[in-house]
């Protein structure tokens, strides 16, 4: 199992940043898969815990919105979504926050708003949902996102979660105590803020990518790292836990979907 994709290497490497301590609230999709193939592997007493209320759960498949039975099935509890809320992520009893983008800036600003003038969209998308509260009360926020200038972009259309705002210490300055966007997990690299502007810097190239390969997909002027590092690949382990969680999914899933 050499060979993998950049899909892959991208969830791998998310699911890499977790650890058995975490206490971690799951967004859908690549958030998901990278949470569960760490619950699979390397942190197997990670507590996952979903917008619906389900506390530690451990899904045999990857859910397909917070709604999936699979979720309340596998969870060691399920509460209200006031008390999820409220308790639980206002309370700061979850360390990691992980979500996805469709868009998002050097700062780690985030749109799943709409794309386009607000009032003239080119794309109407999902909405926030829980993920602006999430990106100011979690500990910290890792962000899994696939490179493209339309998604790495110099300002978001729709300021939907909060991130590091204009950079520095914006956060501080708006009484934000926790930590915000900390990791930023690409197909083609892993991305963490300046300590000071808090600007997004490329601190490891995905084997086999090149800094040009990521200038090239993204919107604004990339900075890297003095001591850039090359990701690990995936080992044989981690690719069969994803793939086979894949696999499990896309069976169970058959005919489900609308």
């Amino acid at each position: 199992m050499t060979d993998f994709t950049p899909t892959e290497m991208m969830t791998i490497a998310a699911s890499r940043a977790l650890t058995s301590k975490d206490v971690c609230f799951v967004g859908i999709g690549a958030p998901s898969a990278a949470c569960n193939v760490a619950r699979l592997t390397h942190a197997p007493d990670i507590t996952l815990i979903y917008e619906s209320g389900t506390i530690g759960t451990a899904p045999d498949v990857l859910p397909l919105s917070i709604g999936d039975g699979e979720l309340c099935e596998t969870a060691v509890t399920t509460v209200a979504v006031p008390e999820m809320f409220r308790y639980w992520l206002q309370g700061g009893r979850i360390t990691v926050g992980f979500l996805g983008a469709a868009q998002i800036d050097r700062f780690g600003n985030i749109n799943t708003t709409v794309i386009g003038d607000y009032h003239h969209p080119k794309v109407r998308l999902p909405g926030g949902g829980g993920a602006p509260e999430i990106a100011t009360s979690c500990g910290e926020i890792y962000i899994t996102l696939k490179q493209a200038k339309r998604a790495m972009v110099e300002k978001i259309d729709f300021f939907t979660s909060f991130g590091h705002g204009e950079g520095g210490d914006h956060r501080q300055r708006l009484g934000i105590k926790t930590k915000g966007p900390t990791k930023l997990i690409t197909d083609l690299a892993l991305w963490e803020p300046d300590p000071v502007t808090k600007e997004f810097t490329v601190v490891s190239l995905h084997p086999g990518v090149t800094r040009e390969m990521v200038q090239e997909t993204c919107g604004w002027t990339v900075k890297f790292a003095d001591d850039l590092k090359e990701t690990p690949p995936p080992t044989a382990t981690e690719l069969k836990t994803l793939r086979d969680l894949n696999e499990r999914t896309q069976r169970a899933h058959q005919g489900k979907a609308a």
